[in-house]
């Protein structure tokens, strides 16, 4: 049983560990990113991203959040519920480069 556990750990962390090492996004694909997440995650977690249909992506309601654990549900959705997967728009790395700007605040659309 002790071994399984282990496996199931260590599996669980090879994606995180492939994205982990994945290219920043260069300034204008940055850019690109951030309006997806204005203008197509605002549609429904509201367009100040402070919650709608889906709840609030500001930095306060996902403090308790692992970085790992949002860069899976950006890349894969949420099962049975309206988030989609966005896999097929990002490049490898995108996902967790969005969960870490929304852990530590998401820009605004100036930057």
């Amino acid at each position: 049983m002790r071994r399984l556990l282990y496996a199931l750990a260590a599996a669980a962390a090879l994606p995180a560990s492939a994205s982990a090492d994945a290219p920043i996004p260069d300034t204008a694909r940055q850019r690109e990113l951030v309006r997806m997440v204005r203008q197509d995650c605002g549609s429904c977690h509201g367009m100040t991203l402070a919650g709608g249909l889906g709840p609030a992506l500001t930095r306060a309601a996902l403090a308790d959040k692992p970085l790992d654990s949002l860069a899976a549900v950006i890349e894969h959705g949420r099962p049975g519920t309206p988030m989609p997967p966005w896999r097929s728009m990002l490049r490898p790395g995108e996902s967790r480069w969005i969960a870490e700007r929304l852990l530590a605040g998401f820009p605004e659309e100036s930057r």
